[in-house]
């Protein structure tokens, strides 16, 4: 597959799961396009939103989530995560990769995770290479 020269990455994210001005610093440093969307809890992403992210263009999605029992929420990540699992299903069905949707827990105390995040999501796209669209 042709590799991506400069990736679409979307991220969904709870505003209590990162810091948004040191993830864009970080973003602003590499080769790579990130969106990102905010939302007072992860578990208000929905299928529909995640669909539309690869629709605009994005290579790869992904939902940052509060850690496991640590949502302020309760259940937020947990909510969020059967919601990605859902739309991963959606996606195997219309002929994309699973692997370019992912939920992943992050403190807001481990902003390094973040970088980490996006390198090995960028990994993963020079193994996929770009969507392919059939007309």
């Amino acid at each position: 597959m042709t590799k991506l020269d400069k990736p679409n990455v979307t991220l969904f994210h709870c505003i209590n799961s990162i810091d948004e001005k040191l993830t864009k610093s970080y973003i602003h440093k590499r080769n790579i396009n990130v969106k990102l969307i905010s939302l007072p809890c992860s578990s208000l992403v929905k299928d529909v939103y995640l669909l539309r992210a690869f629709e605009a263009g994005a290579d790869a999605v992904a939902v940052l989530v509060c850690p496991e029992n640590q949502c302020r929420h309760l259940q937020g990540s947990i909510r969020a995560r059967k919601r990605v699992e859902r739309t991963k299903k959606i996606l195997e069905e219309i002929g994309l990769d699973q692997e370019r949707l992912s939920v992943i827990n992050v403190s807001i105390t481990d902003q390094l995770a973040v970088s980490k995040i996006l390198q090995e999501i960028v990994a993963g796209l020079s193994d996929l290479g770009p969507i392919r669209v059939a007309a």
